[in-house]
């Protein structure tokens, strides 16, 4: 008698029914993975993970109540052995290490699910980590990942508003000359040498989605 070999089961967590939909049309049909449930906020995730013990949890970020880098960290403390892929719009290497140092197991763009999922997948419920190839590029180009404090981060949202200094001061409660000091220490953090640059260098790399 041969012996069949368990299909990977996997949880979906995204607050899009569509995106949902697309996933199950994805995962399911295939010899080898199969959708054991579905959850549309990081809350509802943790209930399925207790109710459902998937083998693969593939988990968006933005979501209403418990975002998704909040229940990852619940779930992998809760069930250390879990397998989390991070499904994401959310580009650059600051977030993506900041997930995978909370415990997730993969980090894969929503742009990229349709040629990457499966082996994604199966790659992580293997043991593996799973980090898509465009964030791997970041990481290459930033070995070190530089850290902006949550000041920093406030004042370059602002920045990428286009808010003036003076704005900024008053919109965070401290003088204009804090706002000076905290924007040089961002420009020399990130190889900056303005505002504009700072702006964008800061966007790309993903310290505003923190």
């Amino acid at each position: 008698m041969v012996a069949v070999t368990p299909k990977i089961r996997v949880l979906v967590v995204d607050d899009h029914p569509l995106l949902r939909d697309g996933i199950s049309a994805l995962v399911n049909g295939r010899d080898d993975v199969e959708l054991c449930g579905e959850a549309s906020s990081g809350t509802e995730a943790l209930d399925r993970q207790r109710e459902l013990r998937p083998d693969v949890t593939l988990m968006d970020l933005q979501m209403p109540g418990m975002n998704g880098f909040d229940a990852v960290v619940a779930i992998r403390a809760e069930f250390p052995e879990a397998r989390v892929i991070v499904l994401t719009n959310y580009q650059g290497d600051v977030p993506a290490r900041a997930l995978l140092k909370a415990g997730a197991s993969g980090y894969l763009l929503k742009s990229g699910a349709r040629t990457q999922l499966l082996d994604a997948i199966r790659r992580v419920h293997s043991g593996a980590t799973y980090v898509q190839s465009e964030i791997l590029k970041d990481f290459e180009q930033h070995p070190v990942s530089e850290h902006l404090s949550g000041r920093e981060i406030a004042i370059m949202r602002m920045v990428s508003q286009g808010l003036t200094n003076k704005e900024i001061a008053k919109g965070i409660g401290v003088s204009t000359e804090t706002v000076k000091l905290a924007l040089k220490n961002v420009f020399f953090k990130l190889d900056a040498t303005d505002r504009t640059q700072a702006a964008i260098t800061a966007t790309r790399r993903g310290f505003l989605d923190l």
